[in-house]
């Protein structure tokens, strides 16, 4: 399974949604689910597949499906496969 694969998942499953519906309008604002216990929920999940620790900094600034693509390359998750 890709990094992208796994990314996708944990989004569909914590959110209920399609893949379809992950793009850039995916944000912490428009998706009604996306409160802040879902969203510390999501960080442990990420955290744990991707075997990081987020910073603060980037756990606050963890807004949207593609801004999240961004941070996690930051730790050395490649997305390019």
């Amino acid at each position: 399974m890709s990094n992208l694969e796994r990314y996708n998942n944990i989004f569909k499953d914590i959110f209920q949604v399609k893949e379809i519906d992950l793009n850039k309008d995916f944000q912490f604002q428009t998706v009604e689910k996306w409160d802040s216990i879902t969203h510390m929920s999501l960080i442990t999940i990420l955290e744990d597949s991707f075997d990081i620790f987020f910073e603060t900094e980037d756990i606050l600034n963890y807004g949207s499906y593609e801004n999240g693509i961004e941070i996690l390359k930051k730790y050395g998750v490649s997305f390019d496969e």
